[in-house]
Formats: structure tokens, sequence, C-alpha cells
């Protein structure tokens, strides 16, 4: 048994004790002392002290028992001679002791329904606690002992920010400025155990005011996370595994317009290097022509090394970097990259751009990969139709829920999908090619939400699908 525990024990043991020496006292004093006062009204001490430690029955026992002895003091002392003043005394004490015991039964109610609701608290399994505006603890639940450690004993009257070493995504003092403001607060906060261990929490705030308005007391509700952000943190990291695989099986389709488009300006590089030659070899050499030749192959050499840092940018892992970007220009850059896919695939592509459109906020190469996956997915998609394939890239600005936003569309007159195909299209793993993983339009919807936009997909009135890119606008700042 804990210390604690032997001095409640004692406590309880030793109240009725005194109780009952009180009740001793005042029944003698009242009966042996010819005082002209109501020395009966003092077994309403009696009763409130007896009143933390009876239960209802026990209250009411002891009641009865200060009224019968107030009645034996009374008959004892006056015998049969009832002078009104006496029985004024006596009336008094016995409405004192009746009124003590209604009020001690409805305190001792009070507190069995508040017993009650602790200990329906204590039967879930979050953390709550109760702190005053000093951030004390007054309340502690089972929940709470079970996650951290601390026994209610051992926590009640600590200042919880000290006792669990919280650390706060923002400032412990604007945390509490929007608990004064709001009613209530809610924010993952990391809080140390008894052995020390590190937990994450997902904590919820409620403010209790009194009647005049003052902040009285905090309910605290905390549940842990710490398996489920360990568990996201995972995922993230798969799911950049993920990303990096698919862009990486993108460049794998296009090896031959990867060679293609380092070729031409290397081509034209030897090309021009040679005519250079020739003029400068000339009896008499033409030093204008030569300047052209250098020119066009510095040009060349440009070229070259774009397209190269294009596919080093395409090709490498790391986190997003968002920047200011031209969606059109973005659309551009990428058709440049697939342009031999594209010819592969005997695919006519059409550009229908809206001028002067506003910046997006966004990633380039990320966005760039989603724009290749579509027009690639466009392409295989129109593999198997005799007609003329073609691919319309069209670009515009539309009204949003939450302002304007940029949209460019990838439409193409392929074979489309059918409905159960539309429902599951963003799925991951869901694919119709025989070879494909699956994880392309996935991965698309995905980076495309992180950038606080969308992709729809809908079936085209004839053939063929259209997939369609959206991404907010950035408001261009006022002047």
């Amino acid at each position: 048994m804990t210390p604690l525990a032997l001095q409640h024990g004692a406590r309880s043991a030793l109240i009725p004790l005194l109780a009952g020496l009180l009740g001793l006292a005042i029944f003698l004093v009242d009966t042996l002392t010819p005082l002209d006062m109501a020395v009966a009204v003092l077994y309403v001490a009696v009763v409130m002290l007896l009143a933390d430690v009876l239960n209802t029955r026990g209250i009411l026992a002891v009641g009865g028992l200060c009224i019968v002895l107030t009645s034996i003091s009374f008959l004892t002392v006056h015998n049969v001679r009832f002078e009104p003043e006496a029985v004024a005394r006596a009336c008094v004490a016995i409405s004192a002791i009746v009124v003590t015991t209604l009020l001690s039964l409805r305190n001792r109610r009070a507190g069995d329904a508040l017993r009650d609701q602790a200990a329906l608290l204590d039967l879930t399994h979050d953390a709550i606690l109760v702190r005053d505006a000093g951030d004390t603890i007054l309340y502690w639940n089972r929940g709470a002992e079970e996650l951290y450690g601390w026994t209610a004993a051992e926590a009640i009257g600590h200042r919880a920010a000290e006792l669990l070493r919280t650390g706060f995504p923002v400032s412990l003092e604007a945390a509490v400025a929007e608990l004064e403001r709001d009613g209530r607060w809610e924010g993952e906060l990391r809080h140390a155990r008894k052995d020390g261990s590190r937990v994450i929490v997902a904590s919820r705030w409620a403010l209790h005011r009194d009647p005049q308005g003052r902040a009285q007391a905090i309910m605290e509700t905390n549940n842990d996370i710490t398996a489920r952000k360990a568990a996201q943190d995972r995922l993230d990291k798969a799911q950049g595994e993920l990303t990096h695989v698919t862009r990486m099986a993108t460049l794998g389709q296009l090896t031959a317009s990867i060679a293609h488009e380092v070729n031409q300006p290397l081509a034209a590089i030897v090309t021009n290097g040679e005519a250079c030659l020739r003029w400068l070899r000339r009896p008499e050499p033409d030093v204008g022509e030569a300047l052209a030749s250098v020119e066009r192959m510095i040009a060349n050499g440009r070229r070259a090394g774009d397209v190269v840092a294009r596919l080093r940018a395409l090709s490498r892992r790391q986190s997003g970097r968002h920047e200011l970007l031209d969606l059109n220009a973005l659309v551009t850059e990428s058709l440049a990259l697939i342009e031999r896919e594209l010819a592969r695939h005997k695919v006519t592509v059409t550009l229908d751009l809206t001028e002067g459109l506003p910046a997006v906020s966004g990633d380039r190469v990320q966005l760039q990969q989603v724009i290749i996956n579509l027009a690639i997915n466009a392409a295989q998609a129109m593999e198997g139709t005799p007609r003329p394939r073609r691919l319309l890239l069209r670009s515009g600005l539309d009204a949003g829920l939450d302002g304007p936003v940029v949209r460019v569309a990838l439409t193409d007159n392929g074979t489309g999908v059918d409905d159960d195909g539309l429902t599951h299209l963003f799925e991951p793993f869901y694919t119709s090619k025989p070879d494909g993983m699956g994880l392309g339009l996935s991965i698309s919807r995905s980076l495309i939400e992180t950038h606080g936009g969308r992709i729809d997909a809908t079936r085209n009135a004839e053939r063929g699908m259209t997939f369609a890119i959206v991404l907010p606008a950035v408001k261009e700042p006022r002047a």
C-alpha cells in the first residue's frame, strides 16, 4: 500500500472518532450544564464532519441520532416543564440539524455524480487532464496514467507544461491566445513520458469560464498518434520512392527521344565547325562567315546543354522546391522532351495556349513529370486507332472556389475507358495496359494535389479522353 493510501485510510478512521467525541461532548454539555442557549445546534458540526465519509443512509442515520440526542437532553433537563424559550431553542437546534443533513445529502449526491462522471472518463483510452488557469493539473484520468506513466497522485498539483516537457508547434503564448479568443485550441504536441521517452499527441483544449467570464479551468484531451506519425513518414518516403521509380520509367521510355534531342545539336555543332574551318582555310579567310559559324556552334552547344540539364533535373531525386512557373512554357518544354516518342506513335500535336496566363507556384520537375506522363498515356491510348492520331493541349483561366485557377487540358482521340475504368482510373496499381504498373496516374494526381490542385478525367463526346490539370493561380501583389 502506498503512503498516500495509508494516509487516506488513517484520515478516514480518525474523522468518525473525532465526530463521536464531539457528539458526546455536545450531549454532555447540553444535558448536564444549565446553559440557556441552543447548545444542540453544535450537532451540525458532527453531521458535516461525517458527510464526506458516510453514504446516504449513514448521513441520515447520523442526522436522526443527533435529533434523538437533542430530544433526550431536552426531556432530561426540562422534564415536563416545557418553557417556551427552551422549546424554541430545541426547535432551532433540530431545524439546523435537519437542514444540515439535507444539504449534506445533496452534496453527497452531487459528489457521487461527479465521481460517476470521472469514472466514465476513465473508460476512454484518451488521456484527459484538467488544469487551472495557472496550468496546474487538477484532474488526471486513467488514460493519462497509462499514456504518460505518472499516477494521478503524482501528477495532480504539478504544472502540466513542466511535468510533460511540452513541445509546441507554435509558442505557448500563441496557443493560449487562441484558446482565450476562441475558447478552444487544437494541434499536435510533443510530450515526455515518465521514463523519458517522447510521445506525439493530437491535443484538444477546451476553456471553461466562471459566470464573470474569467478563465477557470482547461480540459485537455490527448490522443497518442506517435505510431500514426511514424507510419505517415514511412508512407511519404515510399511515395517519394514510387515517384522516383515512375520518373525513371518515363526516362526509359524516352531513350530514343533523348538521343535524338542531344544528337541534333551535336550534329549541328560538328557541321558548323567544319564550315568554320572551310571559311578559315580559304586563301582569303572569310572571318565574318567563320564568326557566324562559331556563333551557331555556341547556340547549338547551349541547346544541347539545356536538354541535358532538363533530363538531369527529371531524373534527380529531390524534395519539391516551389517557384513561380509559366504553365504554357512548361508545356512547351515537356513536349520538346517527348517529341521523338510522340512521333514514334504518329501523334500530331496541336497547341491552343492562352497567352498572358497568371503564374502558378510549383516544382518544375514534378509538374513536368505529370505533363509528360499524361501525354505519353494519351499517345499509347491512340496506338490502336487507325484514324489520324491527334493530341490537343489547351490552356486557359477558370474561376475556382478560392480564386482563379489555371487549367491545362490534354485531349486525345484514343480508345478511352468504360464506366468501371473511369471509377478506378486513379487508384494505385490499376492499369489497362498489359505491361503497365498502374502507378503513373495515381502518382500524378498525388503530385498535383500537393500543389493544391487536382486532375480531372472525362470521356469525350465521340472518342478518347480529356485529362485536365487544374492549379491555383498566383495572385499578383497589389501595388
